[in-house]
């Protein structure tokens, strides 16, 4: 008996399901990349080998990844939603030491800095921006004030309900030593129930959910038809993931400087444009560097 063949046929990806570390708009599959062979049986349909397979794929993603960036840059035409690019700040001190920063305040190192005038530059160059927020904490307020000369020279609004998670006990420790220094807080932290709080005033995931997604939507209800910029942190951003795709898969690591894409529309429909985008940080040195932005975020 022959060997069974092998048929494929890629289906656009659905966007929350999609790999984060991807760009997530323009998931539509070019024609080449579906192979049905109608005329033959299955007996008969076309082999193609591991190598063809990958090759496609790889093309297929920097296709993705090339149509993804050249639309970044068109101007916003529709008036049913708001436009609203998301960005971490910029590298700390804590940040690569690995401390948990929680709602202390904390500056940007010189790396830090470095992003954030990389991001600026690039966001410097999208058309309409109207206006940056920002939280109220240092390093991402100094982020903001960077983008936001680079963009018009634009006032930037502080949003305190755009704080990163307070964390509690654990803000100021090292996360490798919390575990032994503060046991009940980091168990708390690690926990997988929503409203657990943490000790020494820590909130719940449910919290931080309701206070920063409350403040987007205040933003994009003001701003339906425009483009702006919110920098935040790490935690806030991996929660507007999970409620832009309640079903999706978690949102993985939020580096520095990151753009996340969020389009908020009538009847507070959520959709993401573009995850994680770095590509400004390619030539700075620093794209690996930095703590937080995932489940350790803080």
């Amino acid at each position: 008996m022959s060997a069974p063949r092998t048929w494929l046929s890629i289906n656009p990806a659905s966007l929350c399901s999609r790999n984060p570390s991807q760009p997530v708009n323009h998931l539509r599959p070019p024609s080449r990349f579906t192979f049905s062979g109608a005329k033959t049986n299955a007996a008969q349909r076309l082999t193609f080998t591991r190598h063809t397979i990958t090759h496609l794929l790889k093309s297929y993603m920097a296709e993705s990844h090339s149509e993804s960036n050249s639309n970044s840059d068109s101007s916003l035409a529709n008036p049913n939603y708001a436009e609203i690019i998301v960005v971490r700040h910029g590298e700390t001190e804590w940040n690569l030491d690995g401390r948990i920063q929680g709602h202390l305040d904390v500056e940007l190192n010189e790396a830090g800095r470095q992003q954030a005038a990389a991001v600026a530059d690039r966001l410097s160059k999208e058309p309409n921006i109207s206006a940056v927020y920002s939280s109220d904490l240092k390093r991402a307020f100094e982020t903001a004030q960077i983008i936001a000369t680079s963009c018009g020279g634009l006032e930037v609004s502080k949003e305190p309900d755009l704080r990163e998670r307070h964390l509690g006990d654990l803000q100021g420790l090292v996360l490798r030593e919390a575990a032994k220094v503060s046991t009940k807080a980091y168990q708390a932290f690690l926990s997988h129930s929503v409203d657990q709080e943490i000790p020494g005033g820590g909130e719940s995931l449910d919290q931080l959910y309701e206070r920063c997604t409350s403040s987007l939507e205040r933003i994009g209800r003001k701003h339906k038809g425009e483009r702006v910029v919110v920098v935040t942190h790490g935690g806030v951003i991996r929660t507007f993931y999970k409620r832009a795709c309640p079903n999706g898969r978690a949102g993985g690591k939020v580096l520095n400087t990151s753009i996340n894409i969020f389009h908020l529309s009538d009847g507070d429909e959520w959709t993401i444009k573009s995850w994680g985008d770095v590509s400004h940080l390619n030539r700075t040195g620093v794209l690996e560097s930095g703590f937080g932005g995932d489940r350790t975020s803080g």
